[in-house]
């Protein structure tokens, strides 16, 4: 066995396995000699691996909570559908920073799922308390959105303006967590649009789906006096 150490310098790991990889392509190897890229490289690939898992399980254990207090399935679903457009932005704000998806990077998309789910409760939850004080759907969506618009915009500023100085990348070491700052900075931006205005509409496609099937469902347990005095009469 014989081991080539590289030390990258200035370049990101991944890319420079990547370049390696593509050098190799070119290179006539023997059918008895075996090439791998590993060390580094090999650890960040599972590192990887396991960031996504966690994301995952995250996002399941978040809909569980939300399912068992909100006592519904489709509003967690609700609630949950900003977090694709929280990664996308994410992904544009690494994009035009020109900064590589790094470990640190990846733990930021798992803090941006909670600050993300935060918001869409605040929201859907008020929407919820509107409907119980007799208020009907586009009425409620109206006075919800209106309510607690400042409060989501709180938030998510709050968290932006944390992440600033940690984006920016002043003091040594700070680059390191840089794209952490860009990554919860990209997603929050995206997500705050999608909470205000994506939400509320899926919410009232839910809520009128769910409000014809119980209509319905009441309906099949009353026996109508017309459909009674046909029986009768039959």
């Amino acid at each position: 066995m014989v081991t080539v150490s590289i030390t990258p310098v200035g370049v990101p790991l991944g890319t420079m396995a990547e370049q390696i990889k593509t050098e190799l392509k070119h290179v006539e190897v023997p059918k008895n000699v075996i090439v791998n890229v590993g060390g580094s490289y090999e650890d960040l690939q599972e590192s990887f691996t396991n960031i996504i898992l966690l994301l995952l399980v995250v996002c399941m254990l978040v809909y569980v909570v939300m399912a068992s207090q909100f006592e519904s399935y489709a509003k967690p679903f609700v609630i949950m559908f900003a977090i694709p457009f929280a990664i996308s932005g994410a992904a544009i704000a690494l994009s035009i920073t020109r900064t590589d998806l790094s470990m640190i990077a990846a733990l930021g998309l798992i803090m941006l799922v909670g600050i993300v789910v935060k918001n869409g409760i605040v929201l859907v939850d008020f929407i919820n308390l509107t409907r119980d004080r007799g208020h009907e759907l586009n009425e409620a969506l109206e006075i919800a959105g209106r309510s607690r618009l400042r409060p989501v915009l709180m938030t998510s500023l709050t968290a932006i303006l944390g992440m600033l100085p940690m984006a920016i990348g002043i003091g040594e070491g700070s680059a390191i967590w840089a794209p952490m700052g860009i990554t919860i900075i990209g997603g929050l931006v995206f997500s705050t649009i999608t909470t205000l205005i994506l939400v509320p509409v899926l919410y009232a496609l839910f809520a009128r789906h769910g409000d014809r099937n119980k209509q319905e469902k009441v309906r099949k347990q009353f026996v109508f006096m017309k459909d009674k005095d046909n029986g009768i009469k039959k």
